[in-house]
């Protein structure tokens, strides 16, 4: 028996007002594939994954959402490590992504920002 339990993944779980149309932006725009869709239909769950990673979206009750930055300036919904930030930032822009920061230098490395299609703030970070 494993005396000390290890956590092996973890997933955003953002709350979206339409399930379908944030599933297909985060495919054909990010890169992502379907995992699944979930619950009734329309859907209102969905799961989509890149390299592994998972981005679970639910539908919002009553159609709002919640955007980090507004209890806290500056402060994304989610943050991805991509190393090959140059390759990523073209693919993501040939693909229609609203870029809301260009790649900047940090101390801590290289950024951009995204806006995805329900106004969450996607950072890239190298």
């Amino acid at each position: 028996m494993n005396k000390n339990p290890q956590i092996i993944g973890t997933a955003a779980q953002i709350v979206v007002p339409d399930v379908v149309k944030t599933v297909e932006y985060y495919i054909n725009v990010l890169g992502f594939e379907l995992v699944a869709y979930f619950f009734e239909q329309p859907p209102v769950y969905g799961i989509v994954q890149r390299n592994g990673y998972q981005v679970h979206f639910g539908k919002s009750d009553d159609g709002t959402i919640h955007r980090n930055d507004t209890i806290r300036k500056g402060m994304p919904d989610f943050i991805f490590w991509v190393p090959e930030i140059e390759a990523f930032y073209d693919e993501v822009t040939r693909n229609g992504a609203i870029i809301m920061q260009e790649i900047i230098r940090r101390s801590y490395g290289r950024e951009f920002i995204i806006e995805d299609c329900d106004g969450h703030l996607v950072h890239i970070c190298d």
